[in-house]
């Protein structure tokens, strides 16, 4: 376990390159910045209720040792090493140490099931892999025999594992004192390994989300991941002194380019929460400078918020509503920078000492510089919410087959539809048959793994990457996500029908967790919806609602009545949009259990997988249709502990009122309003 105090680093490790121009790899600028800010903190982790410290120097000497005990095992260049836990620095050094050799670290997601694990291992020819905990061993140990080239399985906890008697299994700790005793005898081994790395080199294998297939190893070079990672820090000018938290899945895009690349760009501070059950404490602890959040992680903040609120007293509640209501009106002017009268900005600083500043303070966000969502588009209401307390949130476009940044809003040009105009070195254009958004990025990803031809389909020889994304440019230059092109329906009247659209709006709502719309070549658009147990709970308790289960709460009359409103509002919204007017829910029913990615129902980043869905709930599809007032269901789950069931249900359909396209003048005086 490392020392809190930080140490220098010894004067003879300088061997990192000088010249600006030759850092062009991770391992390169770890062993920069270990010579230039060797006793800045790189990495923090909370354990035990503590939080411990390593510089950029000791982060070397770690990076080192391993890098040594992977050779001494048999390590060979381009070998590929997979990475399977919570976020961790032990985890983020094996990165670097397999990064540092040559080889290519492959991320797993941490809730992986055996069966999607097993899949990576085998299609990415995975010979190492460095595995967190007990629980991430025992799946490894469970497919190993599927996956004959894995060879070898280091463990960072050993907490579980004292009677595993298994030749190919290593503590992290051994193989780094081995490693050691490797550098003692092999002087100079880990810079000139370092050296030898390229910009073009492959840097690391991202498997895609599988929304609609199996997921995709997406290859990545170094000069994908620095170029973007710089001009993105650059459009922000963010530097050394931020502190970001690493919370998300390691095997995301999104956790990679922040914790790890622009970490190592500008040479900022990362931050490792206890566990995914402490990251609101943690965030509050550390305060992050810099923050990146999928919209679920912004709506589970802001449930939070409204639940507490029902716990305030009468006389706190209506000056909440009270100063909230003002910062709708002037909050995001005054972040803009925009013109407000004397007046508003004094009752906004009143709100900001009674109400804003003491909320963003327990959320963590006080020393926000910016804040920013991706990954699927967020409700305007929920967006505007926090940009109106004064935290700069933005929208940014991208994916993992461009390195993330696409576009970002820039400050003073932020707004609640749109994702921002290209960033610096990207070029984008909208097909003009299909709709859809392509790219030309220095981000572009290298290739599909494996996959020649769907990277053919994907990644054009005149670099033009397909997104898949249906969108188009406002006015101002900025680009507006729709929904994904191929979900972009009509309703039989050849009304417009999105999806995402439509789910996004729904969600916004604290009580409702999950949503999916139906509609494309149907008489009208319906929903199935998830409720959110501790927010409707939450409510239920306080109004003496007896339940025993989520299946029980869920058929509750009472909560059917407070997600019809929620619908209901929803609907009236969509009137004032003339495109989507038509698209209103007409029928919905709220389900008996939630989406779950172990049931296949959501990829491992929450994205609902609508055509499974649509496929595996088809009699309810069919009642929402058919005028039927329930519809009977047997749904077969998985338990945490990998044991399969069977759900049988019959579940009530409820009508929601529907309302007349508004006109141009009532959608004047709503937005003045």
């Amino acid at each position: 376990m490392a020392v809190i105090d930080i140490v220098e680093r010894p004067a003879q490790r300088s061997a990192a390159p000088q010249d600006s121009t030759a850092l062009d790899t991770f391992p390169k600028l770890l062993l920069h910045h270990a010579a230039t800010r060797g006793a800045r903190p790189a990495v923090r982790e909370k354990d035990y209720g503590i939080w411990q410290s390593w510089s950029w120097s000791q982060v070397a000497d770690e990076v080192e040792a391993l890098a040594g005990g992977l050779l001494a095992m048999g390590f060979r260049r381009g070998d590929k090493v997979a990475v399977i836990g919570d976020n961790r620095p032990r985890l983020y050094w094996a990165i670097s140490a397999t990064q540092a050799l040559g080889g290519i670290p492959v991320p797993i997601y941490q809730d992986s099931i055996a069966d999607e694990m097993a899949y990576v291992l085998d299609h990415a020819e995975v010979r190492f892999a460095v595995a967190e905990d007990q629980e991430q061993v025992d799946k490894l140990i469970a497919v190993k025999d599927r996956c004959p080239l894995l060879e070898t399985i280091i463990f960072d906890d050993p907490r579980g594992m004292r009677h595993y008697a298994y030749p190919f299994l290593h503590d992290y700790e051994t193989v780094q004192k081995e490693g050691r005793n490797w550098a003692a005898s092999h002087p100079g081994f880990f810079p000139e390994s370092v050296a030898q790395t390229r910009g073009a080199d492959p840097s690391i294998i991202l498997y895609t989300s599988g929304t609609t297939g199996r997921p995709k190893g997406v290859v990545l070079s170094y000069d994908n991941l620095l170029k973007t990672a710089k001009n993105a820090l650059d459009f922000e000018g963010l530097g050394e002194q931020e502190d970001i938290l690493s919370y998300l899945p390691m095997a995301w895009i999104g956790e990679h380019i922040f914790s790890y690349a622009q970490a190592h760009v500008a040479g900022f501070c990362i931050n490792c929460p206890e566990s995914q059950a402490t990251v609101m404490t943690d965030l509050r602890e550390i305060g992050p400078t810099y923050f990146f959040a999928p919209p679920r992680i912004f709506e589970n903040i802001l449930t939070q918020v409204m639940i507490r609120m029902e716990d305030a007293s009468w006389l706190k509640q209506k000056m909440f509503q009270f100063f909230l209501g003002h910062a709708r009106r002037v909050g995001t002017r005054i972040l803009d920078k925009e013109k407000v009268s004397t007046f508003d900005r004094l009752l906004y600083g009143l709100g900001a000492i009674l109400v804003y500043g003491p909320l963003k303070n327990t959320l963590g966000l006080s020393r926000i510089r910016v804040a920013y969502t991706a990954g699927e588009a967020i409700g305007p209401d929920l967006f505007t919410f926090y940009r109106s307390l004064g935290v700069n949130l933005k929208q940014l476009y991208g994916m993992t087959e461009s390195s993330v940044f696409i576009c970002i809003q820039p400050d003073g040009q932020v707004k609640p539809d749109t994702v921002g105009p290209p960033i610096k070195d990207v070029e984008v254009r909208i097909d003009s048959d299909t709709g859809e958004v392509l790219f030309r990025s220095p981000g572009a990803f290298v290739a599909y793994y494996k996959a020649p031809e769907a990277t053919n389909e994907t990644k054009r020889p005149d670099g033009w990457v397909h997104t898949g994304d249906a969108g188009f440019f406002d006015a101002d230059g900025h680009l507006k996500i729709i929904d994904r092109a191929k979900d972009v329906g009509r309703l039989e009247d050849g009304t417009l029908f999105a999806p995402k659209y439509i789910e996004n709006k729904l969600k916004f709502f604290p009580f409702i967790k999950e949503a999916v719309a139906f509609g494309n070549a149907r008489p009208y658009a319906a929903a199935f919806i998830n409720i959110d147990l501790q927010a409707v709970g939450n409510w239920a308790e306080r109004r003496g609602i007896p339940y025993g289960s989520y299946q029980e709460l869920a058929a509750a009359p009472q909560v059917y009545a407070l997600i019809k409103d929620c619908v209901e509002k929803v609907n009236r919204d969509l009137s004032t949009e003339p495109d989507v007017a038509g698209s209103q829910i007409r029928r919905f029913l709220v389900l008996h259990k939630e989406l779950d990615a172990d049931d296949g129902e959501l990829t491992r980043t929450r994205k609902v997988r609508r055509g499974f869905i649509a496929e595996r709930y088809r009699p309810l599809v069919d009642a929402l249709y058919s005028g039927a007032d329930t519809g009977r269901i047997e749904t077969e789950v998985t338990f945490e502990d990998g044991r399969k069931g069977l759900i049988k249900a019959e579940l009530r359909i409820e009508e929601a009122a529907t309302f007349p396209a508004a006109s141009n003048e009532q959608i004047r005086l709503r937005k003045a309003s």
